[in-house]
């Protein structure tokens, strides 16, 4: 009887272990597709105005901090979960964000404001900014390092922790 426990056990843990490795695969294959058109290295050129009126230019942009540009949308569940983290994050370092196709300046400003949000917001309307960026759902980050390089991009929902510690790591790469 205790033999065929313990093989019982075994055999579970076993399943229990491949359905993991599956799972695995499955979520990897799903972020390797969702990630396969996102720009690397050198960011396309960047020049709108912001939600504030103040102009950015990701070329004209020098410092020694990292930088997080954020692809997002007022219509996205998965953003409205993540904006917290992307709010706390733009208190210690420099965000810019996208919002695809959310609506005009007035819209968003209207958002920001009942959703009690401060960090920094280009409107891309027709998501123009996004296909230059090769971004087609969001949520969407790049991290970019001092020199301006890409060196971090995700696609989907990022915790407040991951991109904290890649904005960490983007200012010794």
């Amino acid at each position: 009887m205790m033999k065929l426990i313990k093989n019982l056990n075994g055999k579970k843990i076993l399943s229990v272990i491949l359905q993991l490795i599956l799972l695995l695969s499955v979520y990897l294959g799903i972020k390797i597709y969702t990630q396969r058109d996102l720009v690397s290295d050198t960011p396309p050129a960047l020049s709108a105005t912001l939600l504030s009126g103040q102009s950015f230019n990701l070329s004209k942009y020098h410092t020694n901090k990292p930088l997080l540009l954020h692809f997002w949308a007022t219509w996205c569940p998965v953003c409205k979960f993540e904006q917290d983290s992307i709010e706390s994050l733009s208190h210690d370092y420099t965000v810019v964000s996208i919002a695809m196709q959310s609506g005009d300046v007035t819209i968003l400003k209207r958002y920001m404001q009942a959703e009690n949000l401060t960090f920094s917001v280009i409107a891309d309307e027709d998501g123009q900014l996004a296909a230059r960026y090769g971004v087609k759902a969001v949520p969407v980050s790049f991290i970019l390092n001092s020199r301006g390089e890409i060196v971090f991009s995700e696609a989907g929902y990022t915790t407040g922790w991951g991109l904290r510690l890649r904005l960490w790591l983007a200012q010794y790469l």
